[in-house]
């Protein structure tokens, strides 16, 4: 099944939102086996979005047209999309009694703009808003070409599209699409990609794909089959053969963030865990607390020791250290990770020292060079890092990831 993504709207075209729907409708599709072959974007005008779905109409079996479903006059999707189609519109007596209520409910006053919300085509397929007043329907043709017709805010859409459409399309699908994600953190996208090459290109079914997202790379397995438990049995075989090649690397799955699989850690293990930061200047500390499943339980201090007076005051660090070697070294490094666990009541501690630009660099200690120091139970391990090609925040942010990455790692090897 060919489809194309018809994104609607003027505040599109002049970026004054972020157009979201397309990257997640283009996602999901292709999970359903769906094929985009275009997405376009057309403002609010009649005529354009007219020649839009036509086009479209020549190339796909179905569009995803999102947005115009307002009450203004420049809400015309619905409208536009039924003229394409040769389709008279009508009012949908449940639609409207379900907008009414919105507005009864809520103690606004309805307009008639709100009404044209509740006008469809006779014959059309109504997707319930249960988030909006603005329903959505599917337009199907004499050819057998359907139009899903979205509202644009994502709040609404994506919910729309979880709930009504997903359970629409899989009737008419003959074939279940299933895809794991295997996340990585310590090797870039073509170092990993090079590592399990063979594998990529000699799969069709399930195939594997690399990504890179976030400052850390990505191999999603997708298979087709009859069914689930079908899908499963093509994917569970080259997922072992990945994990043998890189499985120190991969640290989780699919939803999985590093926080998540770092805080599980800690949380299961009963282990108290502190950061002191000096280039990630506090973002270690924000991506372990924005981890929701107890890291109260775990989590006791955290420092943003970035001056060199910091350093000493709150995690002891010997002045002669810093004065020989610099606060970016690794003996400074590897004070810093020492003194967190002497000076807190942690069994688990993470330090960063780095130089994030875009000035203080040289050529002995050039803008990106990033130490991270791994404090377990008194052992102490330093990594050095060059993190070049990128400015100050994506520096910090790379050192983030990177530290977290090898937090989990000697984690592991640790408990294990």
């Amino acid at each position: 099944m060919k489809a194309e993504i018809l994104s609607v709207g003027t505040e599109i075209l002049l970026g004054d939102i972020v157009n979201t729907n397309s990257h997640y409708l283009s996602k999901e599709l292709a999970l359903l086996g769906i094929s985009v072959h275009r997405q376009t974007t057309v403002g609010d005008n009649e005529d354009r979005l007219l020649d839009a779905i036509r086009s479209a109409l020549k190339d796909c079996d179905i569009i995803f047209a999102t947005g115009g479903l307002g009450p203004t006059t420049d809400d015309i999707t619905k409208e536009t999309a039924a003229k394409a189609m040769g389709k008279d519109l009508y009012i949908h007596e449940p639609s409207l009694q379900r907008i009414k209520g919105y507005f009864r409910d809520s103690a606004r006053a309805m307009t008639a703009g709100n009404e044209k919300q509740a006008l469809f085509p006779k014959d059309a397929y109504i997707l319930e808003n249960d988030n909006g007043t603005a329903p959505g329907c599917v337009m199907t043709n004499e050819k057998g070409q359907s139009i899903v017709v979205l509202p644009g805010p994502p709040k609404e859409m994506i919910p729309m599209f979880e709930e009504k459409v997903k359970p629409y399309l899989e009737k008419y699908l003959d074939s279940t699409i299933i895809s794991k994600a295997l996340k990585v953190i310590g090797l870039g996208e073509w170092d990993m990609a090079s590592r399990v090459r063979d594998i990529i290109t000699g799969n069709e079914n399930p195939t594997v794909a690399p990504y890179a997202k976030d400052f850390e790379s990505l191999l999603r397995i997708t298979a087709k089959a009859e069914n689930e438990s079908a899908c499963r049995a093509l994917i569970d075989p080259v997922v072992a053969e990945i994990k043998a090649r890189i499985g120190e690397y991969i640290y989780g799955e699919d939803d999985d963030t590093i926080e998540k699989v770092v805080g599980e850690l800690l949380i299961r293990n009963k282990l108290k865990f502190a950061c002191a930061e000096s280039v990630t200047g506090g973002m270690i500390a924000s991506r372990m607390l924005g981890y929701e499943g107890g890291m109260s339980k775990v989590f006791d201090e955290a420092f943003v020791t970035y001056s060199n007076e910091s350093k000493t005051r709150y995690l002891g660090v010997d002045e002669v250290i810093l004065k020989r070697h610099g606060a970016v070294s690794e003996e400074t490094c590897h004070a810093m990770a020492k003194g967190l666990l002497e000076n807190t009541g942690a069994q688990v501690g993470l330090v960063t020292t780095g130089i994030a630009g875009p000035d203080g660099g040289s050529p002995e200690k050039p803008v990106g060079l990033v130490y991270i120091g791994v404090n377990i139970k008194g052992t102490i391990t330093v990594f050095r890092h060059v993190f070049s090609g990128g400015d100050r925040n994506r520096i910090r942010s790379r050192a983030t990831v990177s530290a977290l990455g090898h937090l989990r790692t000697e984690l592991a090897k640790e408990l294990n």
